[in-house]
């Protein structure tokens, strides 16, 4: 749990500091106050980046540096730096400690909700991979390195296929490299979407109070169970065709999570009421994961969503935070204040 929190220099904040409740804390505001933005401070403290901008985008308008100190319930000391000279440079400071990147180990769990999320089945299948891969990376040691990697080798094909003259001897080491690291991370993709399964569609029906069935699986035109294998196969006898395109077509960064609503995909059946049902449901889920991973309750941020869920909604969603420490954004306080009565820490900023 995170008691207080600084920010020098971080966004839209100078210097400003802000004490926190154990429970759900209500940062209400109008536009442009800094919500998002002491929201992304959080994340940042927690995870070690912003899910909106690069780092160097942290630190405000030509000042040299920035700064995140905050202390959690123990009394531990979490810092971030980050600055632009001599070159642009992020450090970590926990508990004495200095690092230069966190690790799964040295990470906070952290589960965001924020509008652009109830886009994640309506949306594209990118948006669904980074849902799976980011969530991955917070509860599988080595996944962000099997990540990265698995990018670099794609980046590094890809620049082959674009090279007039490059032959298939060139590409095979690559094609090789890559579906080690593909069969890697499909196989943690389905098992992490197996857990989901195992929920999904019991916590839908509760939170919708309807009988519709919910699935979910991973959608690829390869075979899961010799992954590896068919992916390299696919690739040695696509090459030709990968040049014509300039790109690689087939691996874990085409393909989908599938989500079905009594057998029929939510593009195609779905209401927005039942779409973002399901996507609550998946928060929800992603907040258990996280914490059976990793022993540890991790934080939850909402930002400026609740007022999107209609009233049936926003209880079901009450009835799940009581065992996190919650931070919603909002610009009316009344209308989160009313279901959570005296149990909660208002955090009010002014549009100065």
């Amino acid at each position: 749990m995170i008691t207080d929190l600084r920010l020098q220099n971080f966004r839209s904040y100078e210097d400003a500091s802000f004490e926190f409740g154990p429970g759900v804390n209500i940062v209400v505001g109008p536009n442009a106050s800094g919500k998002t933005n002491l929201l992304e401070a959080l994340l940042v403290l927690a995870r070690g980046g912003s899910y909106r901008v690069s780092d160097q985008d942290l630190i405000s308008f030509d000042a040299p540096w920035a700064r995140l100190d905050a202390h959690n319930s123990e009394g531990g000391l979490r810092t971030i730096k980050l600055v632009t000279e001599p070159k642009p440079t992020k450090t970590y400071e926990i508990n004495e400690r200095q690092y230069k990147r966190l690790s799964l180990q040295t990470s906070l769990p952290v589960v965001l909700f924020e509008p652009n999320d109830l886009q994640l089945l309506s949306g594209g299948p990118e948006r669904r991979r980074n849902y799976l891969d980011d969530l991955l990376e917070q509860t599988t040691p080595g996944y962000g390195a099997i990540r990265r990697q698995y990018k670099r080798a794609l980046a590094q094909r890809n620049a082959l296929l674009k090279q007039h003259g490059a032959s298939d001897s060139q590409l095979f080491p690559w094609n090789v490299r890559l579906s080690q690291l593909a069969g890697q991370i499909v196989k943690a993709r389905c098992l992490l979407l197996n857990r989901i399964a195992e929920e999904l569609s019991e916590l839908y029906i509760a939170l919708s109070k309807t009988a519709t069935k919910v699935t979910v699986s991973y959608s690829t035109p390869l075979s899961v169970a010799t992954y590896e294998t068919s992916l390299l196969k696919k690739l040695e006898a696509s090459i030709e065709l990968d040049r014509l395109r300039g790109f690689t077509a087939s691996g874990p960064h085409r393909e989908d999570m599938e989500l079905l609503f009594e057998g029929h995909s939510t593009s195609a059946s779905a209401s927005r009421g039942e779409t973002r049902t399901a996507v609550l449901a998946l928060k929800i889920i992603e907040l258990r994961v996280l914490e059976a991973a990793r022993g540890v309750t991790p934080l939850l941020l909402l930002d400026d969503v609740f007022s999107e869920l209609d009233g049936k909604r926003r209880h079901a969603l009450t009835d799940y935070l009581a065992a996190y420490q919650t931070f919603i954004t909002t610009t009316d306080a009344d209308v989160v204040v009313q279901h959570f009565a005296e149990n909660c820490t208002v955090i009010a900023l002014s549009g100065d």
